[in-house]
């Protein structure tokens, strides 16, 4: 048997009757769809093609063949169909926390789009209490140990807490040097994470301050607003916070991050059938986060607390 791809070759360029053009619908050059003709001249020892100064004619072996082409590309289709259904065509899903898509997921996704733009994508919201039984999605970007019942998970993550606040906050009102000045303003809290001010506060040795006190906030998107507004101060992740740190519309009033063991990770189904298009996206967000920044931070600072061999 021929390679399927040159046959692809030959019959886009058979129908359009230009290695321009069949280029432009593969998403090749025309310089491969060329090459790969020739393969297949070369593969049976006849022409399929005239190659004329402007023009392709078919040769009379080449019409002869093209229809068993197209029949056996139309058989594939139809086994195909009979297979899978229309899984090929169904958009891929992916759900994650708002604040994470904000903050992380949108920075990132035309890298996606613009490598795939043939693959239909949905990004959609998640709350804090949906499993991903409930989330019908193919991928559901959880926060938190990695270890939940019926599904695979990917860490993408590493994470440190930090105070974050205005920068006009710095400049006006009660001082902000130190932790223990926090006493004097608005702490905002995020529902939905086990670990925050409390273990924040704990981790530094701070004293008479309530990690109950100041607002609460179902989102984390939310609070890092109500803080760029200078509402009080926001208890940041990393992989949610830089944006509004490079922006300029955070700042870290003191240098005191701390290692967290929760994390965001990439869950799906174990067991069952995944998208056709499920390991590309996988592998691209992995990628992403093995070559993110906040990343390599985080855990050079869990490294430096607790050492390299303890970390996962």
């Amino acid at each position: 048997m021929p390679n399927l791809t040159w046959l692809r070759a030959f019959e886009a360029s058979a129908r359009h009757l230009s290695f321009t053009n069949a280029a432009a619908e593969l998403h090749l050059t025309q310089a491969a769809v060329s090459k790969q003709v020739k393969l297949l001249e070369q593969f049976f020892g006849e022409l399929l093609f005239e190659r004329r100064a402007r023009s392709l004619v078919i040769t009379k072996v080449g019409e002869a063949y093209l229809p068993k082409v197209r029949d056996g590309f139309a058989r594939l289709e139809a086994g195909t169909t009979e297979v899978f259904g229309n899984r090929l065509t169904e958009v891929l899903t992916v759900r994650a926390a708002i604040g994470f898509s904000v903050g992380w997921i949108a920075q990132r996704l035309s890298g996606y789009t613009q490598a795939h733009p043939d693959r239909p994508l949905r990004l959609v919201s998640s709350v804090w209490n949906e499993s991903p039984e409930q989330a019908m999605s193919d991928f559901d970007i959880r926060y938190g140990s990695g270890h939940w019942p019926g599904v695979i998970s990917d860490r993408l993550t590493w994470e440190v807490l930090e105070p974050l606040c205005a920068p006009s906050l710095l400049e006006s009102g009660a001082p902000l040097n130190s932790p223990e000045d926090l006493r004097h303003h608005c702490l905002l809290h995020v529902m939905g994470y086990e670990e925050g001010w409390a273990t924040w506060i704990g981790a530094n040795g701070v004293v008479d301050i309530s990690a109950g006190q100041g607002l609460q906030f179902d989102t984390s998107i939310m609070a890092m607003e109500f803080a760029a507004n200078g509402g009080g101060i926001a208890l940041g992740r990393s992989s949610m916070a830089t944006q509004m740190l490079n922006s300029g519309r955070l700042v870290r009033p003191f240098a005191k991050p701390i290692p967290i063991e929760e994390a965001f990770y990439l869950t799906a189904p174990a067991g069952g059938r995944p998208h056709p298009g499920a390991a590309e996206f996988r592998d691209w967000l992995l990628a992403e986060a093995e070559a993110d920044p906040e990343n390599r931070r985080a855990r050079a600072i869990l490294n430096d607390s607790r050492g390299p061999s303890e970390i996962g």
